[in-house]
Order: structure tokens, then sequence, then C-alpha cells
């Protein structure tokens, strides 16, 4: 697909900081990478980095992983992912000027006299993939050594996330004593995440004509006990290392039936219970289906054994662990004062689940701290400010200078 923008990323030397952010954001946005689509985007960001002589650029797919060797006794990964949700009648994107209606009146209120870019993937998160790729190209002398890693998949199922890929197949091509993770955060830091998991809750009926219905046994029906447990379930704010990380358990789908004249006979609720990193995944599914269902992801249906779905029929879909805040490193504690000192912002939970639980796993801290409102991701009018291009690129700078 054509883009604003299709030459080979890079910035003008003599332009100000805020232009070679503008420029590298211009042409990151203008290169369309829905997930499944990101070799393009991918392609121009290697040859990006390949022109950065302090950097080692190696690649894995579609995942880019380009590491300094400054001998440095500690080393900071700055991770982002490259693909965008699908596109909504937001693509290709365009700068706005300030009074422009298009310009949301929340995003206006702290930003009125500024540009604002508007497209898919301003915010999730080709804002701070913006930002990353100007840092790798500017610190070339940083007090820690650095690993910036661009990644593919990230919107879709965990089973194809590069940056799980890369851990799995190079596992030292990402070691660290901390990582950052450009998830939006309106340049704030969130620390840890919630643990995500989904699956079908399954009925099971009788097909028969619907002339005759008590010849058979409605699967539609008897979801209705799944739905009043649902409805039942009170969701919890839990506070972990004083964080404070609300719980959710929703409904997202739901599909039966095979006609329209047919009794169904299988009726499918698909689930998704986000769950706060006081507990691990296994204790997040003995929760739901109990300890010893049974149910994996690929292993097909299984019966609940105990909780909130005890006696229906489970299969997995998708599970991705919590994380832990990980403020208690001095790494992370040095941030959170330079970012407290300069916008005022504590830090507060991530609600979403994001990597910081793939680099907690490994042992490695993690924080998110991204450009733009994490409210706006995803939505059709994602747009983001050019002021906060400049803010993250200061914050992060000063402090691995």
């Amino acid at each position: 697909m054509g883009g604003m923008n299709e030459l080979e990323i890079g910035f003008s030397a003599s332009a100000t900081r805020q232009e070679q952010l503008n420029e590298l954001m211009e042409q990151i946005m203008g290169t369309y990478s829905v997930s499944d689509d990101e070799g393009p985007l991918t392609d121009a960001v290697e040859a990006f980095l390949n022109k950065q002589q302090h950097l080692t650029v190696r690649r894995h797919g579609d995942t880019l992983v380009a590491s300094t060797n400054f001998g440095r006794e500690r080393r900071v990964i700055l991770a982002g992912h490259l693909d965008t949700v699908p596109v909504i009648d937001n693509f290709p994107p365009r700068w706005l000027e300030p009074g422009d209606p298009l310009i949301r009146e929340d995003v206006a209120a702290g930003h009125g006299r500024e540009r604002v870019i508007w497209g898919r993937g301003a915010t999730d998160m080709k804002g701070s993939d913006a930002v990353m790729m100007y840092l790798a190209a500017a610190l070339t002398d940083a007090k820690y050594d650095l690993t910036y890693v661009f990644y593919d998949h990230e919107e879709v199922a965990a089973e194809k996330n590069g940056l799980r890929k890369v851990v799995e197949a190079h596992p030292d091509w990402i070691s660290g004593d901390f990582a950052i993770i450009g998830e939006p955060t309106d340049c704030g830091i969130e620390g840890g995440c919630n643990g995500t998991m989904r699956f079908d809750v399954i009925t099971h009926g009788i097909a028969a004509h619907s002339a005759r219905a008590w010849m058979g046994k409605n699967a539609i029906h008897a979801a209705a006990e799944i739905l009043n447990r649902l409805n039942a379930y009170e969701n919890r704010a839990i506070e972990v290392d004083g964080l404070t990380y609300q719980e959710g358990l929703n409904a997202t789908l739901i599909s039966g039936g095979k006609g329209t004249n047919v009794i169904p006979d299988e009726c499918r609720v698909h689930v998704n219970y986000r769950f706060a990193p006081d507990k691990s995944l296994a204790e997040a599914k003995a929760l739901m289906i109990g300890a010893d269902a049974g149910a994996e992801l690929g292993n097909g249906e299984h019966v609940a054994t105990g909780g909130v779905f005890e006696g229906f029929g489970i299969e997995m879909k998708d599970e991705s662990p919590s994380a832990r805040p990980g403020l208690t490193s001095p790494l992370a504690q040095s941030l959170v004062e330079l970012v407290r000192e300069r916008t005022g912002r504590e830090p507060l939970a991530k609600l979403g689940w994001t990597d910081v639980a793939r680099f907690s796993m490994l042992g490695i801290p993690a924080v998110n701290l991204g450009a733009g409102s994490p409210l706006l991701a995803h939505k059709h009018d994602e747009q983001l400010p050019e002021s906060d291009l400049l803010l993250m690129a200061n914050l992060l700078e000063d402090w691995l200078k």
C-alpha cells in the first residue's frame, strides 16, 4: 500500500531535534504495517539501523535486534513493536495543524498550539518507535550498553509474537539488566502489567427441528448460566507493590446455531480474563476452571473441574502471564526519579498486557514508558501531539547519558 512518505528512513542532521523526530515519525507512520504485513517497515528500519556504525544489527524473521558494545557494566533494552491493529479509515496518516477539527478535545486541551499526527499506529506505538530509532542514531556513547528491539506480531496471538520467537531462538540477543517497553503511557511510567487469558466456555445440546423442539436440547439456552456467572462475578482492584491493578472478566464473543429452524447443539461464549500480577498464570486458570481441568492451548475441550465455570466445557485460546511492577531495581528507581522531576508523574499500574511480562519471565526488570495516550490505542482517531516525541526523547536521552 502507498503511504504519505515512501522514502528510505532517515533525518536531516541540520534539523532541530523536534524536526528530526517528526521526520522519523512521518516515515514510519507512512509505511503500512498491520500485523502480518510488517516486512516492508522492518526492511526500512533495518537499513536505517545498519547505517549506525556503533550498532551490531541482527534479524530473526521480521524482528530486529541492534546492540552497542561500549564495554559498560550494565545493559538497557529498549523495545517497540512495529505492527499495528487493522486500519479503520485512518491510513495514510496526516499532520493536523492547530485548530483542525480532527484534533480530539482531550489532546487539544494540553497541546493547543502544536501539530498533531493522526492515523493508525500514532500512539500504539509508532511514536515510541520513532523516538527509539532517534536514540539508536544519537546515543553513540551512552553510560549503559544498549539493545534496541523492533519486533513484529505484538497485536495478535502470543504464539506469533516476534519478541517471543527471538527469545526462544536467540536468548543471548535479549540479555540485559533493565528493559523499557515503549507502549503508550503519556511519557509516564507504568509498572508491570495484568495477565490475560482467552477461552471458549462451551455448552452442548441435541439438534432437532424447531417445530419439534422437545426432541432436542437447546445449547444456546444452556449458555444463560454462563452469562449469569459472568454477571455475578465481582471484578476487583488489587494492589501489588504499591500499584493498583483493575481486573476484568468479560464475554467478548458468542456463537451458536446452524440454522433458523434448527435447535442448536453447541454454543460458545468467548471469555477474556485480565488478572492482576498478584497471581501466576496457573493460579488465574485455577480461579476460572479449576486447578486440574487439563485445558491447555491446542489440546481441545476439557471440562472445568472448579472455579467460575465449573462443569462447562473449556477450550483455551490464548494465555499470557502477568508481571509485577519491577520498580525495585536501582535502574528503575533512577528512571522513576527523573520522570517525577520532569513531569510530576508518579508510576501507575499498566492495566493491559504488554511484553514487560516476557522480560519479567527472563528475570529482567521492565517498565512501560512511551509517547501518546494509552486511552487512544486502537481507536479510529488515534493521534499524537509532536511534543510527546520530544518529551520522551529528552527523558530517555538524559537518563541514558
